[in-house]
C-alpha cells in the first residue's frame, strides 16, 4: 500500500494524516458489510472520485489495482457455479446461479470501493508519517514500532534476497521441483534470517548508541484546519448517503 509514486503535492497529501487514517478506517467498516449492490456502487463511486484529489501516477494505480482484481477474478471463477440459487445458465455439471453473479459482483464493487479509498487516503503517506500518526491516535507504541521498522527494512531484506538469489545463480543453480531445489531455498531462506538477525542487533546498538530511549520523535507537527474539517464532514456525509441507501433497501 505504501509507495513513493503515490507520494506527490496533492490536495489529499496535505491534510491532516490523523484525520486520514480515522476516515480510511471509517470507509472501510462501513463499506464492508453492504448488502445492495446499488450502495456497493456508490462506494466505489465514493472511492474513484477520491483518486483524483490524491493525484496518483496513473501506471503504478494499474498495477495496484489490477494485483487486486487478479484474486477477485479467482472468485468469479468459482463463485457463479458453487452458490445455489436460481440458474441462469447451465451446461453439462456447470451451473451457474443469480446469487452467485451477485454475490461476485457485489464483493469486486466492495473490494475496489476499499482498496481505491486506502490508495488515495493512506497510500500518499510515507511510512514514517503514517506511523508518528497511528502515535498521535495513541495506538500501541510497540505496534508502531512494528510498523516503522518493517517499512523501513522489508525492502533492505528484499535486497538482500535478491543478492542471495543472484550469488546461488552465478554458481550455476536454477530452480526445479527435486530434493537439491528445496534444500537449496531452505539454505538461503535460513541465511536470509540470520542476515536479518545480525541487522536487527546492529540496529538496536546503534539506537542505543544515539539515546534512544523507548520513543521515537517527529519533526512533523500536524494540525487540523478549515480545509481538513470541511473535507472530513464531506466525506461522512457522503458516507451516511451511501448508509441510507443501503438500509432503505434501494436496489
Amino acid at each position: 500500500m505504501f509507495d513513493q509514486p503515490f507520494v506527490r503535492p496533492s490536495f489529499l497529501r496535505r491534510r491532516d494524516p490523523r484525520l486520514r487514517l480515522l476516515l480510511a478506517a471509517a470507509l472501510a467498516v462501513a463499506l464492508a458489510p453492504l448488502h445492495q449492490l446499488t450502495s456497493a456502487a456508490l462506494g466505489l463511486g465514493l472511492g474513484v472520485c477520491l483518486l483524483p484529489l490524491a493525484r496518483p501516477p496513473l501506471r503504478p494505480l494499474l498495477r495496484r489495482l489490477a494485483a487486486v482484481n487478479a484474486f477477485i477474478l479467482f472468485l468469479w471463477l468459482t463463485t457463479p457455479w458453487t452458490t445455489p440459487g436460481t440458474s441462469v445458465w447451465q451446461w453439462g455439471f456447470l451451473n451457474i446461479t443469480a446469487e452467485g453473479i451477485r454475490l461476485s459482483l457485489l464483493v469486486t464493487l466492495k473490494s475496489n470501493a476499499v482498496v481505491c479509498a486506502f490508495l488515495a487516503l493512506i497510500a500518499t503517506m510515507p511510512p514514517s508519517e503514517f506511523g508518528h500518526a497511528l502515535e498521535r491516535l495513541r495506538c500501541p507504541r510497540k505496534l508502531v514500532f512494528l510498523f516503522l521498522f518493517t517499512g523501513r527494512y522489508v525492502h533492505l531484506l528484499a535486497e538482500e534476497w535478491r543478492t542471495l538469489m543472484t550469488a546461488a545463480r552465478l554458481r550455476g543453480f536454477r530452480p526445479r521441483s527435486d530434493m537439491h531445489t528445496y534444500r537449496t531455498f531452505a539454505s538461503l531462506l535460513g541465511l536470509l534470517l540470520v542476515r536479518s538477525h545480525e541487522r536487527a542487533r546492529r540496529t538496536r546498538e546503534a539506537m542505543l548508541l544515539r539515546g534512544f530511549a523507548g520513543r521515537f520523535h517527529s519533526v512533523a507537527r500536524f494540525s487540523v484546519g478549515p480545509l481538513d474539517i470541511a473535507f472530513s464532514l464531506g466525506l461522512l456525509l457522503c458516507l451516511a448517503g451511501i448508509l441510507w441507501t443501503e438500509y432503505a433497501g434501494i436496489r
